[in-house]
C-alpha cells in the first residue's frame, strides 16, 4: 500500500514549475525561495545519489558490526533477529512522518526549521531552540552581551563533554568504532591477543581516530558532485558487502547453528546481573535502533538535491526500506555461524572480545588454518564504516551551515562561508574539530564514552520526534502538504512515531547492569536530562529575550524566479 501511495505522489517525472519566460525551474529551489532562502549550495544530486548518501549514513554494516557484541550479550539470536523486525517496523512510521514534513519544508535546516514552522508564531523560537540543541547545537548570538556569551560558552562546553549533542555524538561513535576495528585488524594481523599481537594503547587509538576524522574532513571539502560519486560507490559497497558476508561466513564456518537455534535461542548469560527476559530483550533493541538511524541525511542534503521536495522524501523512505531488508539478511547470515556466544564475548579471545571480528577470523582459521580471509572480511565492514563516517560529517556541516544562515551560531558568517566548490568548508572543519574533542573523553573514562552510542541513538530520535510532535499538535491545522503526503493517515502515523520514540527514550535510559556502580551506571539519562534542564533553564532566564528562530535571507513576498 505504501508503494502504491508513493507511485501516486511521485510521478515518473517531477512536475516542473515554469516562469513567464517558459524556462523550467527546480521545484525544490522554487519552494526554498518561497520559504525565504536563496539557492546557494550546488543543487546537483539526483534521487539515486540522495538515497545512496542516506543509505551509507545508516550503514547496516557499521551499526550491526559495531554493536553485534551487545546484541549477543542481551538476548542473542532472538533479541537481534526479532528485535530488528520490531525496530524496523516502527522506524518506518518515524521515516514516513519526516518525509511528509520534508516535502513541505525542503531546507537544509531540516528538523530545526520544521519545529519553528510547525509550532506556530508563539512557540516557534522555543521549538526551534529545543530542536537545535537536541540535533546539534544551540544559538549563540553575536549581539548578546558579554555576560550572556560567557554563560552560553559554559553551557556549550558542558554539552560537549557531558551532554554530547546528538549529531556530533553520532560522528564520534561511528569514527571511533572504525578506529577500534582498525586496532582489531592490526591485533589479529600480528598474531592476535593470544599470539603476541600488537594491542594499541588508548593514545594510539585516539591518533588513529584523529587520522580518520582528518581524511573525512578533506573529502567533505570536495565538490558535492564528487561526494555523489563516492556515495553511489559506498552504497554499492554496502549492498555487495552485506551479501558477500552473509553468504560467505556461514559457508566457511566449520560449524553452523540450526534454524531452531536462530529462531528460539535466548541468551540470558549476560554476566551483568540481569535475568528478566523482557528487560534483556529491550536492552538488545539498542543495536537495531542505533543502526536504523541517520536517515535524516536525506533532509540535510535536500538543498543540494534536484527537486528536493520530491526526491528527499524518496531518499528517506527508500533508504529505510533497503537498510531494513539487507540488514536483516546480514544479521541472519552471520548469526548462522554463531555456536558459542560466551567464547565470542570473551575478552581473552584473539580479537579481544570483539565478537564479529572473532567470528570472521575464527571461521577462516578453523577451516583453512589461517585467519587472513577473516581479516579481509573485517576490512570489508571497515570500509563501509569509513563511508558512513564520511556521511555523518557531511550531515553535520550542512546543519551548521543552515544554523549559521539563520544567524544561529557563534561567528555565523564564518561557518556560513562557502568555498569555490560551493561547500561550507569552515562548517566541515568545525564538525571535525568538535568530534575529535568529544572523543578525548575516552582517555578519562571509557565507560562514560561508551554511553555515547545510547546518547546518540536517544538524542537523534528525540530530534526526529520533536517536529513530528508539533506537526500532530500545534501545527495540525496550519500544516501545508507538499508533493509527498500521508493523507488522512498523517496524524495516526505521527502519533505512532512519537510514542515509539518516547518509549525507546525511557527504555534506553534504564540501567544496563546490576548492581549499579560508577563503572556500570548508564550515563544516558544524566546526559539527555541534563541537556534538557540546561536548554529550558537558559531559555527561561535569557534566550527568550533575543532568540527569534529561523531568519530568512530574501523577501518571501517577492515572486520566485
Amino acid at each position: 500500500m505504501v508503494l502504491e501511495h508513493l507511485d501516486r505522489v511521485f510521478p515518473t517525472k517531477a512536475v516542473i514549475a515554469q516562469d513567464e519566460s517558459n524556462f523550467t525551474i527546480d521545484t525544490g529551489k522554487s519552494r526554498l525561495q518561497q520559504l525565504g532562502y536563496y539557492q546557494e549550495l550546488d543543487r546537483s544530486l539526483s534521487v539515486i545519489s540522495n538515497f545512496a548518501l542516506c543509505f551509507v549514513t545508516i550503514s547496516v554494516l557499521q551499526g550491526i558490526t559495531t554493536l553485534y557484541s551487545q546484541g549477543l550479550q542481551y538476548g542473542g539470536p532472538i533479541s537481534m533477529i526479532y528485535g530488528w523486525l520490531v525496530a524496523g517496523f516502527f522506524t518506518m512510521f518515524v521515516g514516513l512522518s519526516m518525509a511528509e514534513i520534508c516535502s513541505s519544508y525542503p531546507t537544509s535546516g531540516g528538523l530545526y526549521y520544521w519545529s519553528a514552522k510547525l509550532a506556530g508564531p508563539s512557540w516557534a523560537p522555543f521549538a526551534s531552540w529545543l530542536t537545535c540543541w537536541y540535533s546539534l547545537l544551540c544559538k549563540f548570538d553575536e549581539k548578546t552581551e558579554l555576560t550572556s556569551q560567557i554563560i552560553v560558552l559554559a553551557l556549550l562546553i558542558n554539552s560537549l563533554f557531558s551532554c554530547r549533542p546528538a549529531q556530533w555524538a553520532n560522528t564520534t561513535s561511528v569514527d571511533f568504532s572504525l578506529a577500534q576495528i582498525v586496532q582489531t585488524i592490526i591485533l589479529l594481523s600480528t598474531g592476535g591477543k593470544n599470539g603476541g599481537g600488537y594491542l594499541a594503547s588508548k593514545y594510539v587509538l585516539i591518533c588513529i581516530y584523529g587520522g580518520i576524522l582528518f581524511v573525512h574532513g578533506v573529502k567533505n571539502t570536495l565538490p558535492v558532485r564528487f561526494l555523489s560519486i563516492l556515495g553511489n560507490v559506498a552504497a554499492a559497497w554496502n549492498i555487495v558487502g552485506v551479501f558477500l558476508l552473509m553468504i560467505l561466513i556461514p559457508i566457511v564456518a566449520p560449524e553452523r547453528a540450526s534454524i531452531e537455534y536462530i529462531s528460539t535461542h535466548f541468551n540470558t548469560d549476560n554476566g551483568v546481573g540481569i535475568q528478566s527476559k523482557t528487560y534483556i530483550f529491550v536492552l538488545g533493541l539498542l543495536m537495531s535502533n542505533y543502526t536504523l538511524a541517520g536517515y535524516d541525511a536525506s533532509v540535510h542534503l535536500v538543498e543540494e538535491t534536484k527537486n528536493g521536495d520530491i526526491n528527499a522524501p524518496r531518499g528517506i523512505i527508500s533508504a529505510i526500506v533497503v537498510s531494513f531488508i539487507v540488514g536483516w539478511g546480514y544479521l541472519l547470515g552471520i548469526t548462522f555461524a554463531v555456536t558459542d556466544i560466551p567464547h565470542l564475548l570473551n575478552p581473552n579471545n584473539d580479537a579481544g572480545g570483539y565478537a564479529v571480528a572473532q567470528l570472521f577470523y575464527e571461521a577462516f582459521k578453523s577451516r583453512y588454518g589461517s585467519g587472513v580471509g577473516g581479516i579481509i572480511c573485517i576490512g570489508v565492514a571497515a570500509f563501509a564504516i569509513f563511508f558512513c563516517g564520511m556521511g555523518t560529517i557531511t550531515n553535520n556541516s550542512r546543519m551548521v551551515y543552515a544554523f549559521s544562515r539563520d544567524g544561529a551560531m557563534p561567528c555565523s558568517s564564518v561557518w556560513h562561508k562557502l568555498n569555490k566548490n560551493e561547500v561550507p568548508i569552515n562548517a566541515v572543519w568545525l564538525s571535525v574539530a568538535i568530534s575529535f574533542v568529544m572523543a578525548l573523553t575516552s582517555l578519562l573514562s571509557l565507560v562514560a564514552f561508551q554511553s555515547m552510542v545510547s546518547i546518540a541513538t536517544v538524542g537523534i530520535n528525540i530530534s526526529y520526534a520533536i517536529p513530528i510532535f508539533y506537526r500532530i499538535t500545534l501545527g495540525h491545522e496550519t500544516f501545508t502538504r507538499g508533493p509527498f503526503h500521508l493523507g488522512r493517515y498523517g496524524m495516526v502515523v505521527g502519533w505512532v512515531a512519537v510514542i515509539w520514540v518516547a518509549t525507546m527514550t525511557v527504555l534506553f535510559s534504564l540501567p544496563v547492569a546490576y548492581p549499579i556502580t560508577r563503572d556500570t551506571f548508564n550515563y544516558t539519562p544524566a546526559a539527555i536530562g541534563g541537556l534538557l534542564v540546561l536548554v529550558v533553564s537558559w531559555w527561561v532566564l535569557d534566550a527568550r529575550h533575543w532568540f527569534k528562530g529561523p531568519i530568512t535571507n530574501i523577501d518571501t513576498t517577492m515572486r520566485t524566479n
